[in-house]
This record gives structure tokens, C-alpha cells and sequence, in this order.
């Protein structure tokens, strides 16, 4: 199975620095975006960190089995953050989100904490693949109120899970079976909290309308495309996304 992927990130418009970092490493069909915590120290190097990090775990873990070896290079992630902080005390509290996915035969395998998303987009529909370990995400799974009255929270940026926060952190990790025409991307919140899903939908479908034939330049201009929708829909925050098209 062949896989087009690109993948950018943007400062946006309004931050000084970008605090976010991404994965594409073709070598091993692993793809991941990493969004430092912005409120804290060292907010760049945890997310720089966790990329640089994982090509060289998962090179020298080739012979699990790609659920745990996902599981566990979040872990190790994790503890690496953990062990500078505590080296370097002008660090300490620093953290990130993972989001990743790993192309795995038939398979997606798809791990995540914090915000950071994975979607599916397939048959004029988007899904969310993941789960955000966010306050506001707690509200949502009590019913307290709806997905679309939930992006006007203020506290809908408050994780309650992220990496190299805390001793030990606990990854949402799943198989996916991939199927014909499925579309895949990552992004910060920078991309969905200020583009709607209908938007993004929107816009990956103008440049990829065939999946099974689409170009890399297609999967580069859907890219780009929805980093300037986020910038003209304000850019307050650091932009990421990579797309990845599973082609048979």
C-alpha cells in the first residue's frame, strides 16, 4: 500500500514562536503533530523533542507489535521530557500533545493525548477519529451540553492529559481497517479551533476529489489551503496539519 502524506505548520498570526512540531517519516509510514503547551516553559522543545524522538524509537523497536510499540514510544516520549525538566529547572512543567498515526499493512494504528487530533474523511463525510483529554471534552462526554455549544467555552483550551506533565501518562491507542478512498489527517487546535469540520471537509474534498488517484501536489495544496483558512479566520494560535491518503 502506497501513502501520499504532506504535512506543514505555520506560526499563525498572532504568536511570537511556534510551539508546534510534526512527524512525517515516510521510512516507517509514522506521522504524528506535537503542540507544546503554550502556557508553559519550554513549550517548543517538548513537541521538537517528541519528533525527533520517535523515528529513532520506532527504528530500534521494529519487532513489536505496532499497538504497543505506538503505546510505548508516547511513554518514552513522556519519560524524556520528564528527565530534561528535571535537569534543567527553567523547564520544568514544559509538555506536549501527540497526535500520531502508523500505517500498518491494513491497518492505521492511532494513538493521542492531549488535544491534538486525528480525523477520517471518507464518502463526503468527516470523522473524528480521536478524543480530546480536555475539560471541555469531560463536559461533552457528561451531556452537559453539545459539541457545537462546546467551541464557545472559555475553558475549551484546559487539557487534562498531556505529555511530560506527569510521571505517567496514558495513551488512547486503536486499530483502524483502512478502506478505499479514506483520507486521513492530524492538526493542532490551531487548525480545528478556528476552521469548522464542514470547512475542512470542504476543502480537502476541492483538492482531492479521487483519493485512489490523487496527486502528491493535491495532498500539498489541501495542506496549505487550510493553513490560510485558518489564518483568515484569525490565526491566534500555531497551525499544523498533515494529510495522508492510503492508496492500494
Amino acid at each position: 500500500m502506497g501513502i501520499l502524506c504532506a504535512g506543514a505548520s505555520d506560526i499563525g498570526r498572532k504568536r511570537k514562536t511556534n510551539q508546534d512540531s510534526i512527524c512525517v517519516d515516510h521510512k516507517h509510514n509514522f506521522f504524528a503533530v506535537a503542540d507544546g503547551m503554550g502556557g508553559h516553559n519550554g513549550g517548543d522543545i517538548a513537541s521538537q523533542m517528541s519528533v525527533q524522538i520517535m523515528p529513532q524509537y520506532i527504528e530500534q523497536n521494529s519487532q513489536l507489535e505496532a499497538p504497543a510499540l505506538m503505546k510505548n514510544v508516547i511513554c518514552e516520549i513522556n519519560r524524556s521530557i520528564l528527565k530534561v525538566a528535571e535537569e534543567k529547572p527553567e523547564l520544568h512543567g514544559m509538555g506536549t500533545t501527540v497526535a500520531a498515526m502508523h500505517f500498518n499493512g491494513p491497518n492505521l494504528i492511532v494513538g493521542n493525548v492531549g488535544d491534538s487530533r486525528v480525523y477520517l474523511i471518507n464518502n463526503q463525510n468527516i470523522y473524528q477519529l480521536t478524543r480530546d483529554h480536555s475539560f471541555v471534552q469531560e463536559k461533552l462526554n457528561m451531556g452537559i451540553y453539545t459539541r457545537e455549544e462546546a467551541v464557545k467555552d472559555p475553558q475549551k483550551n484546559v487539557l487534562v492529559r498531556s505529555v511530560g506533565f506527569e510521571a505517567e501518562v496514558i495513551p488512547d491507542v486503536f486499530s483502524y481497517r483502512i478502506c478505499k478512498n479514506d483520507i486521513f489527517m492530524i492538526c493542532s487546535d490551531g487548525l480545528h479551533g478556528k476552521v469548522s469540520d464542514g470547512d475542512i471537509l470542504h476543502i480537502i474534498k476541492k483538492f482531492l476529489k479521487e483519493p485512489s488517484s490523487c496527486s502528491l501536489s493535491g495532498v500539498e495544496q489541501a495542506v496549505q489551503e487550510l493553513i490560510k483558512q485558518a489564518n483568515e479566520n484569525g490565526g491566534q494560535d500555531n497551525i499544523s496539519v498533515i494529510i495522508a491518503v492510503a492508496q492500494a
